[in-house]
């Protein structure tokens, strides 16, 4: 037996494994694995160049076995094994990996990549073990030998009897305290869970002894437990198919199968690439919002494999956030990883997926839109809003993807229709996009300042959603059309023999006007005669950026920041309270000052603000009525 110590430098990145470069322990299981992957690898790729070497899959595979009593974990593989020198190279200098050697000399063959490249993972090992023991046997060698260590303390080596090819790494598991379960490790139904969701997808079989109860004989209720050997892992991926191979309820089953939601995807996306960055992707597009989808808790992001082993739970640099309700995974063999295999060195592999990801998802909805119109305002139900936000965000980098995707609810055709399909119905001599905001469909019906605009024909689109307003703000636009509310100051309408007659009218009452803009001050920016109002007395308007809906919306956040909309008081003087208005003013003033705070709080109330001093407004109801 030869005692060795490991180099200086490889004890302080042992230490540094075992402590820091991986975030959670169950890693270790995923690299060992994998490690095993790679040993079979190795012999497939020599029986590649190598006549006398026959590969039957069949013949290999990974097995996982758990001993509670001594507190071992045994992970055994039927790969190429390891001679004494290979112990000493791979094991005996930390980070020196022979899979990322021998992938270099034999670079894409036959679709198989070695999983491993950095020489680190093995060690991981430690974080769960207090002595870790190798037995291996290389291929076409007549002897095995017994690998040892404690950790930082050294290894020994030493020749060892084992009659099969390939290699048994045994864990002894250290005891559990206060702050951490070790026992875990040693649960068949925790190390279960670990292979299905980091090495599912190993293309070899990985098996395992599990335990299984049975009717006893001649007895219904009695059971008995035994053992069973079984395959714990797929193997073969799902995305690795050939799509005509697969069905609807193929994609369905896996979405569940993944437990990527309770509902039924409403469509899958299934991406084979083999260009300049080789990767596999299924994305689905839910049909409901999760529960949490728009709280701290929810977190975006696709699964992320390379070639089959898991490296992140949630990638979420491979979604842009207005398509963060996607879920799916991705699989590549070309991806840079860090060192530990848990995360991205973020490169232009990763931005070309993105970027190919996101044309996929925006193409897909577009063809939902145009061929299956039922389906995509049911998703535009779930996630509209969502997309919305997008085209708000990041000062509207995104709008132009976006923008065809959105929906509104349409005054003429009373269901949502598209911005396109709003300006194909658009009259020649219409200049603007009409919308109006409100808190719902029907109270958006009932406002005031829509009877302009319906009186000459033209569609208005309801806007419900919080982020509307600011979206459309952002977006300006489309098709050289611009967004115009309906309780916009000037609503572009007027004809000038109208607009002159509004003048002359303004003239006359400018003296009634001012009177009530200093009753009113610091309430509203100014009063005036209303050019859209044919049956209503009174409605407000707003000059600027910031509606009254927008104000709401503000006024509602955290960060209140007291923005306010610029009102505007506008009179209807057809209606026959103006008449009394301006007979209050000529004669009363008293009566002008309560006819004047009256509409005001009329207006008010239309829009769906809190009057500012109900007990004044009950008590000049009265004055009223008295």
């Amino acid at each position: 037996m030869s005692k060795k110590q490991f180099k200086a430098e490889s004890k302080r990145l042992l230490d540094m494994m075992i402590n820091s470069i991986y975030s959670q322990k169950e890693i270790f299981l995923r690299e060992l694995i994998s490690n095993s992957s790679d040993a079979i690898d190795k012999i497939y790729y020599k029986a590649l160049t190598d006549d006398s070497l026959t590969f039957e899959k069949d013949s290999y595979y990974i097995k996982v076995e758990a001993n509670k009593e001594n507190r071992t974990l045994t992970i055994t593989d039927t790969g190429i094994g390891m001679t004494q020198e290979e112990l000493e190279n791979n094991l005996g200098t930390i980070a020196k990996s022979g899979s990322l050697a021998f992938k270099t000399e034999n670079e894409a063959k036959d679709g198989h990549d070695i999983i491993g490249q950095f020489g680190v993972g093995f060690y991981s090992a430690f974080m769960v073990a207090d002595v870790v023991t190798v037995i291996t046997k290389a291929l076409n060698s007549d002897t095995a030998y017994k690998w040892e260590s404690h950790g930082a303390a050294g290894y020994t080596i030493e020749p060892f009897e084992k009659e099969s090819v390939g290699t048994e790494i045994t864990l002894k598991i250290k005891e559990s305290t206060e702050e951490e379960n070790y026992d875990e490790y040693l649960d068949e139904y925790r190390l279960k869970s670990i292979i299905r969701k980091y090495s599912d997808f190993i293309r070899y079989p990985i098996k395992m002894d599990v335990t299984e109860s049975r009717p006893k004989e001649g007895s219904e209720n009695e059971f008995e437990s035994y053992q069973e050997e079984q395959t714990i892992n797929s193997m073969v991926p799902i995305w690795r198919k050939n799509k005509n191979e697969l069905t609807t309820e193929d994609y369905e089953a896996f979405y569940q199968e993944k437990h990527y939601g309770f509902d039924k995807p409403l469509k899958h996306i299934h991406i084979s690439v083999d260009g300049t960055v080789r990767y596999n992707a299924i994305l689905y597009i839910p049909e409901n919002i999760p529960f949490d989808y728009y709280s701290k808790e929810y977190e975006k992001g696709l699964e992320l494999y390379s070639n089959g082993v898991l490296i992140m739970n949630k990638c979420a640099d491979l979604l842009p956030d207005y398509y963060s309700f996607v879920k799916g995974l991705v699989d590549s063999e070309d991806l840079s990883l860090n060192i530990s295999r848990e995360m991205l060195q973020h490169d232009r592999q990763l931005k070309l997926i993105a970027k190919n990801i996101k044309n996929k998802i925006t193409n897909q909805l577009k063809t939902l839109l145009k061929d299956e119109r039922e389906k995509y305002e049911t998703f535009f139900n779930a996630f509209g809003r969502q997309l919305k936000y997008g085209v708000y965000s990041d000062f509207g980098a995104n709008k132009d993807v976006l923008k065809d995707l959105l929906m509104f609810y349409s005054s003429k055709e009373q269901k949502m229709v598209t911005l396109a399909e709003y300006i194909s119905r658009m009259p020649e001599d219409q200049t603007y996009i009409y919308y109006a905001s409100g808190e719902t469909n029907d109270r958006i019906e009932k406002m005031p300042q829509t009877e302009l605009v319906l009186d000459k024909g033209y569609e208005i689109l309801y806007f419900t959603d919080e982020v509307d307003e600011f979206a459309i703000k952002m977006l300006m636009s489309y098709e050289d059309k611009e967004f115009k509310s309906v309780s916009s100051g000037d609503l572009g309408i007027e004809s000038d023999d109208k607009q002159a007659d509004s003048d002359n009218e303004a003239a006359e009452n400018k003296e009634l006007f001012t009177y009530m803009k200093d009753v009113l001050a610091g309430k509203v920016k100014d009063v005036r005669i209303s050019k859209r109002l044919k049956t209503h007395p009174v409605c407000l308007s707003t000059e600027g950026d910031v509606t009254i809906e927008m104000e709401k919306i503000l006024k509602a956040m955290p960060n209140n920041q007291h923005v306010k909309a610029d009102k505007i008081l506008e009179i209807n003087t057809n209606h026959e309270v103006f008449q009394s208005l301006k007979a209050a003013f000529e004669n009363d003033k008293e009566k002008a000052d309560l006819y004047t705070n009256l509409l005001y709080n009329q207006a008010l109330l239309i829009e769906g603000l809190p009057i500012e001093d109900p007990v004044e407004f009950t008590t000049n109801m009265c004055k009223v009525m008295v």
